[in-house]
C-alpha cells in the first residue's frame, strides 16, 4: 500500500511504516498544493498534521485513500463527514500530546502570574529591577478555570492541583455531575462564573460555530482583573486584537497564544510591544516525547488498518 505523509513525524515512525508499505514522506509537501494533488491520487492513506486540509479538491483528488491519520487530535482540518462519505476512516491520535499540552499551560501560568522571566536583558545589562519584580504572583490557591474538560483538560487539571491551584471547569458537552469532575477533583461552574472567576483561564474547545469568537472584547472584558488567558485550542476562539488591547490596558495580567486564526501568523501590529505576552508557533502539543508517541501511534493504527487488522 502507497502511504503519503505530508507534514513531519517522527523518523522512526516512518521508517516502521516503510518495513511493509510504500511511503512517501515530503514534510514540505503541504506547502506545495500542485504536487500534493498529484500525489495524494495515488495513495491509499495519508498521514497529515494541521496544516493539510484534506477537504475540497484535496479530498477529491484522494480517490484511492482508505485512512487519514492525523498527527495530532484536532480536526478542523479536516472535512470528516466527506471522509465517511467516501469510506476513508479518520485516525486521530487521541491522548497522546495530552501531557505536552498540558505542561505548557501549567508552565506558561507559572510564567506569567510571577512575571519576573523576562528580566533577563536588563539584568545582563546592569540593572536590578528587583523592586518591581517583587509583586510577582504565586500559583498556588491561585483558581484555573478550564473551557474544554476532555483528556487534556483534565490532565491540566491533575497537574494544576499538584501545584495547588483550585480548578474549575466547563463542558458545553459535560453535564454538571459528570464523573469527570469528581474523578479530577475539579469544580463544574457555568461559563459566566467561570470567566468572572478565574486567575488563569485554559481554553480546551474545538473551533465550531459556538466558539468561533467566544473570547470577543466583551467576555474578555468580563475576565477577573489581573488574570491570564491561555489559548492552545485553535486559533479564531480568541479575538486577538481585543486581547492585545486589554494587555495594553492593564486589564488582563498576561497571555499565552499557541493558536491564531491564520497560520502561520503574519505580521500582527497590534501584538508589537504586547506587555506580558507569550507568542508560540502551534508548538504547545508538541515536544520530543509527544511527537515520539504521537507518530509511532498513528503509525500503528494506520498500518493496522491497511493490513486488515482491528
Amino acid at each position: 500500500m502507497k502511504i503519503l505523509i505530508t507534514e513531519f513525524m517522527d523518523e522512526r515512525a516512518v521508517e516502521q511504516l516503510r518495513k511493509h508499505h510504500d511511503v512517501s514522506y515530503e514534510p514540505a509537501l503541504v506547502d506545495d498544493a500542485p504536487r500534493l494533488l498529484a500525489a495524494a491520487a495515488t495513495a491509499d492513506a495519508l498521514i497529515v498534521r494541521n496544516r493539510t486540509q484534506v477537504r475540497g479538491a484535496l479530498l477529491a483528488a484522494s480517490v484511492r485513500c482508505r485512512v487519514i491519520g492525523r498527527l495530532g487530535v484536532g480536526l478542523d482540518n479536516i472535512d470528516v463527514p466527506g471522509c465517511e462519505a467516501r469510506g476513508m476512516v479518520v485516525i486521530p491520535a487521541t491522548g497522546a500530546n495530552a501531557l505536552s499540552v498540558a505542561e505548557y499551560v501549567v508552565g506558561s501560568a507559572l510564567l506569567l502570574l510571577r512575571g519576573a522571566f523576562a528580566a533577563t536583558p536588563a539584568v545582563a545589562a546592569g540593572q536590578w529591577p528587583r523592586q518591581a519584580l517583587s509583586s510577582g504572583r504565586e500559583i498556588g490557591g491561585k483558581q484555573l478555570g478550564l473551557i474544554g474538560f476532555g483528556s487534556i483538560g483534565q490532565l491540566t487539571a491533575r497537574l494544576a492541583r499538584g501545584l495547588g491551584m483550585q480548578v474549575l471547569a466547563f463542558d458545553a458537552m459535560l453535564d454538571s455531575d459528570h464523573p469527570a469532575y469528581a474523578d479530577s477533583g475539579v469544580r463544574f461552574a457555568g461559563l459566566e462564573e467561570l470567566v468572572r472567576g478565574a486567575d488563569v483561564i485554559s481554553l480546551h474547545v474545538p473551533l465550531v460555530d459556538s466558539t468561533r469568537g467566544l473570547f470577543d472584547a466583551a467576555r474578555i472584558a468580563s475576565m477577573k482583573p489581573g488574570a491570564v488567558l491561555i489559548n492552545t485550542a485553535r486559533g479564531g476562539i480568541v479575538d486577538e486584537v481585543a486581547l492585545a488591547a486589554a494587555l495594553r490596558s492593564g486589564h488582563l495580567g498576561g497571555a499565552a497564544i499557541d493558536v491564531f486564526a491564520t497560520e502561520p501568523l503574519p505580521a500582527s501590529p497590534h501584538f508589537d510591544g504586547c506587555p506580558n505576552l507569550l507568542l508560540t508557533p502551534h508548538v504547545a502539543g508538541v515536544s520530543a516525547e509527544s511527537n515520539e508517541r504521537v507518530s509511532f501511534l498513528i503509525a500503528e493504527r494506520v498500518a493496522a488498518l491497511l493490513d486488515g487488522k482491528p
